[in-house]
């Protein structure tokens, strides 16, 4: 199930080593996560519900859920989307709450390693690195946490070339941005990262803020800073029909990881569910790793993505199916099966209309929320905006929320695409920087131009809706 040749990209794995699943030899390459490991060996159960025993498999890929929870060498509830192999590691399935094993002995954290700078940046996706770079240049020190094994988010599975201006990257696969704004970072002696470094708590203690976070599950690190840069971005949605918990149903994402990340076909026949942008560009995405994509179902009336993605779709034979959704995911232990139908004008199935789809996996792209768990756990200020994506936190126009110190940008500040989210790090870089006084009022252009170049990006009509969203998220400062 691994891809040796692909059309644009090419897979540098590493040092061949051996893991152990349920007792069972598994080859794998050092720098692979272990659902994927698992997956190119053709794993799909990964654990089982707590309360039914139903299967459970990969979802998100990114660690935001629970789908992958296993056993790891007697470990419990270890995200294997987000840990990597280690030569003669052990995995197991979990069945249920595992529980520590007695003789296992929690991590002391009594001595905890502290890390100072002036801003601390929890996220490595577009947003987060852009904030570091310019606030770097602006003259502060600034730390960078992701609780993934590499920098980019979103961007390292992005095979399709962005559209925009030549200093936005137009014309350029997201791929390749993450590989040159990861050059960039280093670039910057003030600038300190930190992978597999999960957050876990923001705390204010005197004049500095303080990110606790906890890297490889192993080791607590206090990261202390004047401010703090939450760019954390989103989460799949899941949608509600019969068996949508079986292995086989993923997120958009998780899929790009698997095929464009680690080089991992995630299986044969695929039916996508939603046809806005992310889903046209999974269906050429899944075409180029020899993948077959069954149909795309949109409940919509019409196709919600650009004209140009879509027509590219239909001209590679994928129906499009508008007015339909899914009914159910049939299989016992992981999909085999789509059923779906098509709808009428009050959005209610027409009975009769039923298709089946011989499908070994439903990818659904059916939009993202914002992941705004550690700014709600701050006290920042949150409020539902539907145009937004969900529930986002309140923030002015430099990006600042309503706890002073604190900045929010890319997809945890409202759901669009690579673009703004580099935008709006920008901005929050070079803001944070500003409100310490360490950077000089000359900065203040350069925020100006970001927030124009915003407003250009989102003129278009897939724009507007986004330009209402965050007037009703901005807060006007006295």
């Amino acid at each position: 199930m691994r891809l040796n040749e692909h059309p644009l990209l090419r897979f540098e794995r590493g040092r061949e080593v051996t893991i152990y699943f349920e007792g069972q030899p598994i080859t794998a390459y050092e720098g692979e996560t272990i659902a994927t490991v698992l997956h190119a060996a053709g794993i799909r159960v990964l654990n089982y519900s707590p309360n039914r025993k139903r299967p459970r498999g990969l979802f998100c890929a990114i660690g935001k859920c629970s789908s992958c929870l296993m056993i790891v060498n007697r470990i419990p509830n270890v995200r294997t989307c987000i840990t990597l192999v280690e030569d003669g590691m052990r995995i197991e399935r979990q069945h249920g709450r595992a529980k520590l094993p007695r003789e296992a002995r929690s991590p002391e954290f009594r001595e905890a390693k502290v890390v100072r700078a002036d801003i601390v940046i929890i996220g490595g996706g577009p947003a987060g690195l852009m904030g570091a770079i310019h606030a770097a240049d602006a003259g502060a020190k600034v730390v960078l946490i992701d609780e993934n094994p590499m920098l980019g988010g979103q961007l390292v599975k992005q095979t399709h070339k962005f559209f925009g201006k030549r200093e936005q990257f137009a014309g350029v696969r997201g791929v390749e941005i993450a590989r040159v704004l990861e050059g960039e970072l280093k670039k910057r002696e003030n600038i300190e990262v930190f992978l597999e470094t999960s957050a876990v708590g923001i705390f204010q203690d005197g004049d500095e803020k303080l990110v606790l976070a906890v890297r490889k599950n192993r080791e607590l690190i206090e990261f202390r800073g004047r401010a703090v840069i939450v760019a954390t971005g989103a989460m799949e949605r899941m949608i509600p029909f019969e068996n949508n918990d079986l292995p086989g149903i993923y997120g958009a994402g998780a899929i790009q990881t698997l095929m464009n990340t680690y080089g991992v076909k995630p299986g044969e026949r695929v039916l996508i569910v939603g046809a806005g942008n992310v889903g046209l560009i999974l269906a050429y995405q899944l075409i180029q790793a020899g993948v077959e994509v069954k149909a795309i179902v949109e409940a919509m009336p019409k196709v919600g993505g650009y004209f140009v993605h879509a027509a590219k779709v239909r001209r590679l034979g994928v129906p499009i199916l508008t007015g339909h959704t899914i009914l159910r995911a049939e299989g016992k232990e992981k999909v085999e099966r789509a059923v779906v139908a098509q709808l009428d004008e009050n959005w209610n199935v027409i009975p009769g209309t039923e298709k089946t789809f011989e499908v070994d996996v439903i990818a659904l792209a059916v939009g993202l929320r914002p992941s705004i768990e550690l700014l709600h756990q701050a006290g920042c200020q949150v409020k539902y905006v539907r145009e937004l994506g969900g529930h986002v936190a309140v923030r002015d126009e430099w990006m600042e929320t309503t706890v002073r110190g604190i900045f929010v940008a890319g997809d945890s500040a409202g759901i669009e695409e690579a673009t703004t989210a580099m935008l709006e790090g920008k901005i929050a870089g070079i803001a944070a920087a500003l409100r310490l006084g360490i950077a000089d009022e000359s900065w203040v252009k350069e925020i100006g131009k970001a927030q124009r170049d915003l407003d250009e990006f989102r003129s278009g009509p897939f724009g507007r809706h986004v330009l209402d969203g965050v007037k009703k998220a901005l807060v006007v400062r006295e």
